[in-house]
């Protein structure tokens, strides 16, 4: 018994696993004892599988087709895995498609009130498409549509594959060693606990009102962007799109040790001109940059000290990293480790992958960053807001000039040496509080919508594990919202 001690053991019958599954599946991940809880209270409440509810499930798979579909720079969203992130789709990295390439890709045309679900990649990430987005909106093969048809709240639904029950059960299912998928024909199997309509409707409630939020704080964000612009007389400034500049060596390679044609454009050249135009600096004169570490991955676990990388954060917030530190790393590295973790006010910036993505933090952070992410933190804070310098620096102004220094490459890298020589405006510093203002606003409308859409989770999950009275409780304890019976 020693030899088992600190081992998790599920023990089940050899007919369960035979004869339970659509195939036959040994390996004990499947059977992990929080999976075979999970299962036993949804078995135990009234329930039918999504193919019993008769939903339509789809997911367009001419991977043929989507080749020879060539993505633009506007026109029509087209979602992918990573678009989505803790139940939203973000429209800030998005890539488009024409009419034509929507036409041809009928099947993956997204719909309002329809259930997006990542099936390959990033296993498990959810999203609601929201009746007051702009349509068309396409999506890739990856992500599966569920279209309730009326059959089932989507609202509800959307929550329950979002929080921890519909997680694991995507979790679970998982197939593949390299890269994971989760099929459609697993999907339609899954066993979704039916509730009341007044519950279901409450859901729906919060949600709609998470989303009013967002969309609030998504108002705020574009009035800070538009009035910058508007300040620096840049808000209807379209840059050139000439392609021929005509360099002397002096004016070119002499300056800047760079002989690629794209880095001369002339509309790199009319942005910074405009910048320049007005009061500026360097942001190496603006700001301490401290670079981080890459431990590697043999120092990766599924749990301890959160590593956050390029792909686990963007202008408007952190999500849950996929990859952690071992505690021994830890140990090991421990003075390093506490340098290392970015303070209140640090604005991280990327450098590597998705260059140019800034982000503050509202708070002491208790985690490392990798090497792809620099870590800023303004010197005199009475001449630059760093809320504003943030804003700044995902503006186009400065992603202009990300474009012009990394552009070209396969996997884009911004040199230190490149982004210390960013020039960034600087205006009245009233101006800039009034924008930094409008950002908090952004900020806080943004984090009472994360609070109700895990109100919304937390409430499916208690209605599952103890009944729809404690969840409605629940609901009207902590909720915040106007819902009455």
């Amino acid at each position: 018994m020693a030899l088992l001690e600190g081992l998790e053991i599920s023990e089940v019958l050899l007919s369960y696993a035979t004869e339970k599954n659509d195939v036959f599946r040994f390996d004990s991940n499947y059977f992990k004892k929080e999976y075979l809880r999970d299962e036993g209270l949804i078995k135990h409440k009234a329930h039918k599988t999504l193919k019993e509810i008769e939903v339509s499930l789809l997911s367009f798979g001419a991977y043929s087709l989507n080749n020879h579909v060539e993505y633009k720079d506007e026109g029509i969203p087209f979602i992918r895995g990573i678009n989505m992130k803790k139940g939203r789709v973000s429209f800030s990295d998005m890539i488009f498609i024409d009419e034509k390439a929507n036409s041809l890709l009928w099947k993956s045309e997204v719909k309002p009130e329809t259930v997006l679900l990542s099936m390959s990649g990033t296993i498990g990430d959810v999203a609601l498409a929201s009746k007051t987005w702009n349509y068309p909106i396409n999506s890739n093969q990856d992500i599966a549509k569920i279209d309730t048809k009326g059959k089932l709240n989507p609202y509800y639904l959307f929550a329950f594959l979002l929080g921890k029950f519909g997680q694991n059960y995507l979790q679970r299912e998982a197939r593949g060693s390299v890269q994971q998928h989760v099929f459609l024909s697993q999907m339609e199997l899954f066993k979704i606990p039916l509730f009341s309509e007044y519950f279901e409707s409450a859901i729906q409630h919060v949600i709609n009102e998470s989303d009013n939020y967002l969309e609030q704080s998504e108002k705020y964000y574009d009035q800070a962007e538009e009035l910058l612009l508007e300040t620096l007389d840049v808000a209807h400034f379209q840059p050139s799109q000439e392609p021929v500049n005509v360099k002397s060596f002096s004016d070119s390679f002499g300056s800047s040790g760079r002989l690629d044609a794209e880095y001369y454009q002339v509309k790199y050249e009319q942005v910074v001109g405009r910048i320049k135009s007005t009061d500026y600096d360097r942001l190496v004169d603006i700001v301490n940059i401290k670079k981080s570490i890459e431990p590697g991955s043999a120092h990766y676990t599924e749990e301890g000290l959160p590593f956050v990388r390029v792909s686990d954060y963007d202008k408007f917030g952190l999500s849950n990293p996929d990859k952690y530190l071992t505690d021994e790393f830890c140990k090991e590295n421990a003075e390093l480790i506490k340098k290392l973790k970015p303070k209140k006010e640090t604005i991280l910036f990327s450098k590597d992958g998705s260059v140019g993505t800034a982000y503050m933090l509202r708070k002491d952070a208790d985690f490392i960053t990798s090497s792809a992410i620099l870590h800023l933190t303004v010197k005199d804070k009475t001449k630059i807001i760093p809320e504003y310098l943030t804003l700044v620096l995902n503006s186009k102004l400065v992603q202009m000039q990300a474009e012009r220094d990394a552009g070209g490459s396969i996997i884009l890298h911004w040199r230190v040496s490149e982004i210390e020589n960013v020039v960034v405006p600087v205006i009245d510093f009233d101006k800039q509080r009034e924008i930094a203002d409008l950002v908090e606003e952004s900020f806080k409308l943004k984090k009472q919508s994360e609070h109700l859409l895990k109100v919304a989770k937390t409430a499916v999950e208690m209605a599952i594990e103890q009944d729809e009275a404690a969840a409605m409780e629940y609901i009207k304890k902590v909720g915040n919202t106007d819902f009455t019976d």
